[in-house]
């Protein structure tokens, strides 16, 4: 396997692998492609350096997790996030992968073509001298681990397949929103490399000091952790993962009973170790609930521990074996035992737990639920929003009076409108809200969702109130605070809009969309500092979303750092091909000048995500920018225009898709609609900086010089860089003559 003992007689393994150019020396801890270095996390060496020891033999994900990270307590994305990084140092694409094999819902293996082990004296043995961080390309730097683990220099060995055991493992999703897609120039992501370090080592920064992220332990208190997937289909990991969201919102209503936020993943544990007194104490609480589920055919088995965080010992633990039908019944039963074990008793009415845990009689209407809210919650890759309306829809027709699916399909709509941009998703949402209100009028899930279509159509105070009756309601909290906080700031109250965004995180400190929202918040009044820190800790919390990395690349473009933005871009499409990063990667091939490049790539972004309007808009501004092909970009930017306008009709408040949307008129010759569009999302007030970027090139089109130095200039002011300004066509008659630093 390319590792040979020291023929020097001193006992050293030099372990090394070679392969097309490629070294990788386990003892120097260093990876090499054609005589440069190239920088790997801790966890991504170790998994490459078990591909290798295994070379051809398929790695499944839990060997690979329990061998890296010692335990399954961390999300798997984190062994997607190491792959990808992998890819990268190896230019090993996954669409024609030469040394890492994907086994599509099974793991991984290498598949490359090994050199015989070399023959070494003793001085190789001795492991050379390795680049320092600060030495190292700027390609080389990759982020710190989520874990923060300490590097572990004895040999990785992978444990056998687990067997069907009961454990009890910590983790997974259930999250929240999706991201939106900011094309050209409308960019917005998270900060890789040196930011990154920046941060973790920093902590949570300044909502860390929320003095409720800071819970003192009570007697009758408890966490509920993630609840890990035995099934041999790793697709079902969301039934396990809604098991343990529906327990600890059903426990969350049990007066007397202290229930710690909702884990989405296992909290960061520095020793690695997945103790559960250190857990304890990290979370504030006494007790910590996990489980084991494996579903086979019409049964499912559950393994359930409590334990005592203040000793480590197990309080009570129990394995059910039941019908798969019996799934309400055995949530109810084990809530239960978990309550009487910390209470003695079950205070109020006992139906009030069970009603929480039997929201439908149908059990098949049940799965399709939880699969659907595990997309909706925790949404990854652009169809993620268009899967969970998939999953609600299947429960809805299991059983029609399903007022939780009706609301989840509600919510999922006002997803996809406020991520691809897509009009037409609004008015299913209304229908869909309405539907959900007729059904049970007093549900908080029904609530929430007509909060949303509140904020998304301007209805402020309504939605105001409507996020304030949610917030009593353990399981929704998070949710209304973040809604409390998107409508303060987009009625222009930063302070309260933060103090909200605050609360949040408190209530759910794991859950990355809640740090999403907050940087989109902070791009929207141009403060991209912040907003790459709060994009950094989204894409720690979910590594595996390829949107996350794709919007990581535009915020880097529109900073005018194109190394790091086409980095970002790469980890994106390792993932998957996606509309965002290939429309951001598209910008920044345009504003190099390659014009051709950059149509491809926005025509495939059309392909994938038809009804976004900016996709359209950016191809037709590619093919304007050459005469060869600028009698074809009227077509698509009608196309844009009508997109825009569908959006805007919903969207009011939208200051960049008004002002894209006078820029596609100026460019079909409407000068007055154009104008009206242009005043319009100016007398907004924010996104000021892309606003007045919008400004100067619409006024250029329209013959207005005078007016176009001036949104320049303001464009400026706003941090736009220069290098930007520069590279779109329209503006250069303007900034490169120096008129606009003369008038400075």
């Amino acid at each position: 396997m390319g590792s040979i003992q020291d023929p020097g007689d001193t006992g050293q393994v030099v372990e090394r692998y070679r392969f097309d150019g490629i070294v990788v020396d386990a003892v120097a801890h260093t990876l090499s492609r054609d005589g440069q270095f190239h920088s790997l996390e801790p966890k991504a060496f170790a998994v490459l350096l078990l591909l290798l020891r295994h070379a051809d033999e398929l790695l499944v994900r839990d060997q690979l997790l329990d061998a890296v990270w010692g335990h399954r307590h961390v999300t798997p994305g984190v062994l997607t996030r190491a792959i990808a990084q992998l890819r990268s140092a190896l230019d090993d694409p996954s669409h024609e992968p030469r040394y890492i094999q994907t086994q599509h819902g099974l793991g991984y293996r290498f598949i490359g073509k090994l050199q015989p082990p070399e023959t070494v004296g003793p001085a190789a043995a001795t492991a050379p001298r390795v680049p320092a961080v600060g030495e190292m390309p700027a390609q080389a730097l990759v982020e710190a681990d989520t874990g923060g683990d300490a590097v572990d220099e004895s040999p990785l060995r992978l444990k056998p397949a687990p067997t069907p055991e009961w454990r009890f493992l910590d983790w997974r999703q259930a999250a929240n929103v999706p991201l939106s897609l900011w094309s050209r120039s409308r960019v917005l992501l998270i900060g890789l490399g040196l930011a990154l370090l920046v941060l973790v080592g920093a902590g949570w920064w300044w909502w860390a000091h929320a003095p409720a992220s800071r819970p003192t332990v009570a007697g009758a208190s408890i966490a509920v952790m993630p609840f890990s997937s035995l099934s041999d289909n790793v697709d079902d990991r969301y039934f396990a993962d809604g098991l343990a969201v529906e327990m600890h919102d059903a426990l969350a209503n049990v007066p007397g009973l202290k229930v710690a936020a909702r884990q989405l993943a296992a909290p960061a544990d520095a020793e690695g170790d997945g103790d559960v007194r250190r857990i304890g104490r990290r979370l504030g609480v006494a007790t910590l609930l996990d489980a084991s589920v494996r579903r086979e055919g019409g049964r499912v088995r559950i393994s359930a521990r409590l334990s005592d965080a203040r000793t480590g010992f197990t309080l009570w633990a129990d394995t059910y074996d039941r019908e798969i039908h019996d799934v309400f019944a055995l949530q109810g039963e084990i809530a239960g035992k978990v309550v009487h074990a910390l209470l003695g008793h079950l205070p109020g009415e006992a139906a009030g737990v069970a009603r929480r845990l039997t929201p439908t009689t149908d059990v098949n209407a049940y799965d399709a639920y939880l699969r659907g809210l595990a997309l909706l919650q925790r949404p990854v890759g652009e169809s993620g929003n268009e899967r969970a309306m998939v999953a609600f829809g299947q429960a809805l027709a299991v059983d029609p009076h399903f007022a939780r699916a009706q609301a989840g399909l509600c919510r999922a709509q006002i997803a996809r409108l406020e991520g691809v941009s897509d009009a037409v998703a609004f008015d299913r949402a209304r229908e869909a809200c309405a539907r959900a209100q007729a059904m049970d009028p007093g549900l908080r899930e029904v609530s929430l969702a007509m909060a949303d279509i509140a904020r998304v159509s301007g209805q402020s105070e309504q939605a105001l109130t409507l996020y304030r009756q949610v917030l009593d309601e353990p399981a929704l909290r998070a949710d209304g605070l973040v809604g409390l906080a998107r409508t303060y700031g987009a009625m222009g109250q930063e302070a309260q809009a933060l103090d909200y965004f605050r609360q949040a995180i408190a209530a759910r400190p794991s859950d990355a969309q809640i740090y999403r929202l907050l940087g989109y918040h902070h791009w929207l009044r141009a403060d991209l500092p912040k907003a790459i820190d709060a994009f950094v800790t989204a894409t720690l919390l979910q590594p595996e979303d390829s949107r996350l990395w794709g919007s990581l690349g535009g915020l880097y473009l529109a900073q005018g750092d194109t190394a790091q933005a086409g980095r970002a871009f790469n980890m994106s499409l390792s993932i998957e091909p996606n509309a965002g990063a290939l429309t951001n990667l598209g910008t920044m091939k345009f504003d190099q000048g390659d014009y051709a490049v950059a149509a491809e790539l926005f025509q495939q972004a059309t392909t994938l995500e038809p009804g976004d309007y900016l996709h359209w808009g950016n191809l037709a501004d590619a093919l304007a920018a050459t005469p060869v092909t600028a009698t074809q970009a009227q077509a698509p930017y009608r196309r844009a225009a009508q997109l825009a306008q569908q959006y805007v009709e919903v969207r009011r408040d939208d200051a960049y898709a008004l002002a894209s949307l006078a820029w596609y008129r100026a460019n079909l010759g409407e000068r007055k609609r154009a104008l009206a569009d242009l005043q319009a999302a100016r007398r907004l007030g924010s996104q000021a900086a892309e606003v007045a970027l919008w400004c100067a090139q619409i006024l250029t089109v329209l013959g207005d010089p005078a007016g176009a130095r001036n949104c320049v200039e303001g464009a400026l002011k706003q941090g736009v860089p220069q290098q930007r300004i520069d590279a779109l066509l329209s503006l250069q008659r303007y900034t490169s003559t120096g008129e606009v630093a003369q008038r400075k």
